[in-house]
């Protein structure tokens, strides 16, 4: 494909909000559509597609752009719809599957772009694009915590989002959540109370609306929340770095898997965004020395709930490079 249409694989991951937000729309059993689709069917086309090691790191990207803002605005119109569905339903047991599809959505498509777009120029448009999706999962600290805490110190002890060696995911999701609103706090005190006020305020206005509305919402942020630190635990899961060893492309995992790069804009191309975190998500490069997942992060997600198969396909993979495992 010529660099001029390099942006069109990238609207499958539309795709993701689209589809959620046209099931929540329909109701009835079709809310659940979402959860096979991301969590069954991907993980197959995945492994059909297989991988590229193809990039264009001088691309225009205006195209992709207009795709990674898509997606960020997506989010607080998911919410919008989530929360219309529950004043028609009410809480049910397809409400509480919607509310689940609607936070896989949130987490693997506006997660990912609030991410993209929070490195952008503070309060810049798209810098508060992405402040308006992360507040529609309450995770309004991310943006700070990430910038100023993980990119200083990722792949080492004092990472909060960085797992060692032998953590479970469940136990990873548990401890880094409080860990990186401490570390957010540190950095940014100030903001971090004017976030965290905002977020309560909101909660409190959907409990005064109603109980089934702030169940739904709840719902959808913890999903959203839990697929972000999902991705930060497979990120980084046992790399590490001395205090004061420079970090380089074997302090990150790398997928080259087409879906996941496609529906998650060039997300698993992490090594190379690290290396420079400015770097717009289309003109990420493939790093050679660095550690490469075995599957992508679709088929990785499921992998990553049976721990010592976690732990032993990852140590195996480190080992090809000559990493410590």
């Amino acid at each position: 494909m010529s660099e001029r249409w390099s942006w069109v694989p990238h609207l499958w991951g539309l795709l993701t909000p689209l589809i959620t937000a046209a099931c929540l729309f329909v109701g009835g059993q079709w809310m659940a559509l979402p959860l096979v689709l991301f969590l069954g069917v991907y993980p197959l086309i995945e492994i059909a597609l297989g991988q590229s090691d193809k990039t264009e790191p001088l691309q225009e990207g205006r195209a992709h752009n207009v795709i990674v803002h898509l997606h960020a605005v997506l989010v607080p119109l998911m919410v919008c719809v989530l929360l219309w569905r529950v004043s028609v339903d009410g809480w049910t047991l397809m409400v509480g599957l919607g509310a689940a599809s609607a936070g896989l959505s949130n987490g693997a498509s506006g997660i990912v772009a609030a991410h993209e777009l929070g490195h952008r120029r503070p309060r810049s448009k798209s810098w508060w694009t992405a402040r308006l999706s992360l507040f529609s999962v309450l995770y309004l600290h991310f943006t700070t915590e990430h910038n100023h805490t993980h990119h200083r110190h990722w792949a080492r002890d004092v990472d909060p989002t960085s797992s060692p060696w032998g953590r479970s995911v469940y136990y990873h999701v548990l401890q880094t959540v409080p860990r990186q609103v401490k570390g957010a706090y540190r950095a940014r005190p100030v903001d971090t109370r004017r976030a965290l006020s905002i977020e309560a305020l909101l909660l409190a206005g959907l409990a005064l609306v109603g109980w089934p509305f702030l169940a739904a919402f709840l719902a959808q942020a913890a999903v959203a929340i839990y697929l972000l630190e999902f991705v930060n635990y497979l990120q980084h899961h046992g790399l590490r770095r001395g205090d004061d060893e420079r970090p380089n492309a074997t302090h990150a995992w790398e997928s080259r898997h087409r879906l996941s790069r496609w529906t998650l804009m060039e997300l698993p191309l992490h090594p190379s965004h690290h290396l420079k975190a400015s770097t717009p998500y289309q003109r990420l490069e493939v790093r050679d020395e660095a550690p490469q997942l075995p599957l992508g992060y679709y088929g990785m997600f499921w992998v990553a709930l049976i721990p010592p198969l976690f732990g032993r396909l990852l140590r195996k993979q480190a080992k090809i490079v000559g990493l410590p495992a």
